[in-house]
């Protein structure tokens, strides 16, 4: 079997920020980093699921609404990851589409500045949510505040890879 390109990345030293995951079939998947896998603790999944309403609400009602495809979280809740069509105005520098790692970083602190000022998680009853009671807003806007401060302060964006070796000897590197 294919090594998911996502298990190549090194996580002993990926640090918070904002990551190009992968790029392919006109999208762009980015890694929203928000904590330090394996060094601090996950985000809590009442607080990441409250951020996830959050941020898909904010995404989807922005200027950049029609080319959100999806927003929502690592299962290993470190993280967000968000899938972008790649169809937008073309900017000088770059093709028609493509969203850069600058570009998601200053729409997410747009973003992250909105859901501190929020009082209420919306979409929060048993009609609009599959788990309506696991949600904490304090928490979420916690670690909010402390992204939108790494994002602003000591921004990363670089992956750091693994090689792995496949069992028939292939190797599978993106270094």
């Amino acid at each position: 079997m294919e090594i998911i390109q996502s298990f190549t990345i090194d996580h002993t030293h990926l640090k918070p920020g904002i990551y190009v995951s992968r790029q392919d079939n006109g999208f762009t998947t980015f890694d929203l980093r928000i904590t330090e896998p394996n060094h601090e603790p996950a985000v809590a999944p009442a607080a990441m699921h409250s951020l996830e309403h959050l941020m898909a609400t904010w995404f989807r009602n922005s200027r950049v609404k029609a080319d959100v495809v999806y927003v929502g979280p690592m299962g290993c809740l470190t993280g967000m990851y968000i899938i972008m069509k790649d169809n937008g105005a073309a900017t000088e520098g770059r093709e028609s589409g493509s969203y850069t790692v600058e570009d998601m970083r200053s729409l997410t602190i747009e973003c992250l500045q909105w859901v501190l000022q929020q009082t209420e998680v919306p979409a929060t009853t048993p009609e609009t949510c599959g788990n309506y009671l696991l949600h904490d807003l304090p928490m979420c806007q916690w670690e909010s505040a402390r992204y939108l401060s790494r994002l602003q302060n000591d921004f990363h964006s670089e992956y750091t890879k693994l090689r792995v070796t496949l069992d028939d000897g292939r190797v599978f590197a993106d270094a």
